[in-house]
């Protein structure tokens, strides 16, 4: 009696991944679960997706632009030494302040936020100007004239000019699948009829 032995199959050298023959489930994909974005303010663990968490993101990336200190930040979220020190070291915090400054810069914010930090200073250069005796009459009229259009800002808008409100619902990519609405100023209230002027 003659036992005759099946070959073993001879392995697959194809494209990989269209093997007919194996019957073996694939292996399930390995996922690396990504450590969840969080700083701790005030001894509460706080995603950076939060609205507070957001905030200071946007915080740390004026401090990195050099419009907020240290201190200011530390006072602003009460955040003592030893934690400042683990803020530093957090590196989701730290992408998430460099992607922040990225949005910042095109958008102009850093920029608009710095130039109104400088301009905070213009109107204690005006003044020292125009009280200087020894400046030119014109210098100091110049200075007169701009300290008068910077204390007069917002002034020449009339109060009674209402803001619109449009509403826009987008319900796909194609500009089709927006719908707008227009709804006007919004209703102002009638202010009741005072007995002393009728």
């Amino acid at each position: 009696m003659m036992i005759t032995m099946n070959p073993l199959p001879k392995p697959y050298t194809g494209v990989p991944g269209f093997n007919v023959g194996d019957d073996s489930p694939p292996s399930a994909p390995t996922r690396v679960t990504k450590p969840t974005a969080v700083v701790t303010l005030r001894g509460v663990r706080v995603p950076l997706t939060s609205d507070v968490g957001g905030a200071f993101v946007t915080d740390c990336a004026r401090n990195r632009e050099r419009l907020f200190s240290d201190d200011q930040i530390r006072e602003k979220y009460d955040i003592p030494e030893t934690d400042w020190n683990e803020i530093i070291k957090n590196k989701p915090l730290r992408l998430a302040i460099n992607s922040e400054c990225e949005r910042r810069m095109p958008n102009n914010d850093a920029a608009r936020e710095a130039a109104a930090k400088e301009f905070t200073r213009a109107p204690e250069v005006l003044g020292s100007i125009l009280r200087d005796n020894k400046a030119s009459p014109r210098h100091r009229i110049e200075a007169s004239r701009e300290l008068r259009a910077t204390a007069n800002v917002g002034a020449d808008r009339p109060g009674d000019t209402p803001d619109r409100v449009v509403v826009t619902i987008n319900m796909g990519n194609a500009p089709e699948d927006k719908l707008v609405f227009d709804c006007g100023p919004p209703r102002q209230n009638k202010e009741a009829p005072n007995a002393e002027t009728e």
